[in-house]
């Protein structure tokens, strides 16, 4: 460190939201570029989203550990361990922090056994190496570490700070206190998966829904308004080409008939809408648009927090 933080430059977390509300047209590709693609890599790992947040899940509590013993972890050594150990874990404690039902958190918790993907002692459960190298945080790092290069270049556009981190800075700096940034983006995702899964009942319709969402957000005709307010509205029905059910199929990796029951679920709760040419577009309507925008705002908070703890952490390590 060049020299000591001061305590007066660090960014206030409700100085963050407003930012994010005021700006939400330049940070919103990249933060649903990171939502989306954290489901198809997800899915395309477990076939399973669930397991795979099971096992997120279980890593995260080494995190807490880590955490709680005042312990920083770096990437590479991180990723060296040959297992993680978690003591006293069990199913109703997974199942009530997770918001699914506890047969369900058996049964997968069994079946990630008998492939060997963890291992049970007793109470302890173990996370083998292979696949705590499966869920290494690699796209992941590069998608956060754009999203809040992008955001700093709000930050410098509101002349709030003086410089500009690449994404190269963020992602060696993240990479240097791993385990509290990976803590601080869990704590997050948790919270982020959880509201919706609460909503939509299942993961895979979530992730189903969000590729018509980045049809919508990536569409070369989509002008919206800077503010979250005005940019939410803005992006109903904004997407008139559509996606059909195999393309969703192919992106998400998820099976064709799988994904046409969860469409018709979606597009009956009418979070979707389907024309003429049995094409798939975001345009909420009713309560769901009510449901998606206040998801939106809350999630917003959230994100909020992750930002206001990770990027002040950020600007300590590289100043």
């Amino acid at each position: 460190m060049k020299t000591l933080p001061s305590i007066s430059e660090h960014i206030d977390e409700k100085l963050i939201n407003k930012v994010i509300q005021n700006n939400f047209a330049a940070l919103a590709p990249y933060y649903f570029t990171l939502t989306s693609n954290w489901f198809v890599r997800a899915y395309d790992h477990w076939k399973d989203i669930d397991k795979f947040v099971i096992i997120i899940y279980l890593i995260h509590q080494d995190l807490i550990y880590f955490r709680q013993n005042g312990i920083k972890i770096n990437y590479d050594t991180f990723y060296e361990k040959k297992t993680i150990e978690i003591d006293k874990i069990n199913i109703s404690d997974i199942s009530k922090d997770l918001g699914v039902p506890k047969e369900s958190i058996r049964r997968k918790v069994l079946e990630l056994q008998k492939i060997g993907t963890i291992k049970r002692l007793g109470k302890k459960i173990f996370v083998v190496r292979d696949t705590l190298y499966s869920a290494k945080a690699v796209e992941t790092l590069t998608e956060i570490a754009t999203m809040l290069h992008e955001f700093n270049k709000i930050l410098k556009k509101e002349k709030l700070v003086t410089e500009v981190y690449s994404v190269n800075e963020i992602i060696l700096a993240m990479k240097e206190n791993f385990s509290y940034c990976l803590y601080q983006f869990n704590k997050f995702w948790f919270i982020y998966i959880n509201r919706w899964r609460k909503e939509l009942k299942d993961l895979e319709s979530l992730g189903i829904g969000m590729v018509a969402v980045i049809n919508s957000v990536k569409n070369k005709n989509f002008f919206p308004k800077k503010s979250m307010r005005s940019y939410h509205k803005d992006l109903m029905g904004s997407d008139t080409r559509g996606v059909n059910a195999m393309s969703i199929s192919e992106i998400t990796g998820i099976p064709r008939p799988t994904v046409v029951r969860k469409l018709k679920n979606l597009i009956d709760k009418k979070y979707l809408h389907i024309n003429e040419k049995k094409l798939i577009t975001f345009n909420a309507k009713d309560s769901a648009f009510i449901t998606t925008k206040g998801m939106v705002n809350k999630n917003m908070i959230s994100l909020s927090h992750f930002i206001y703890k990770v990027f002040n952490h950020i600007r300590i390590i590289n100043s």
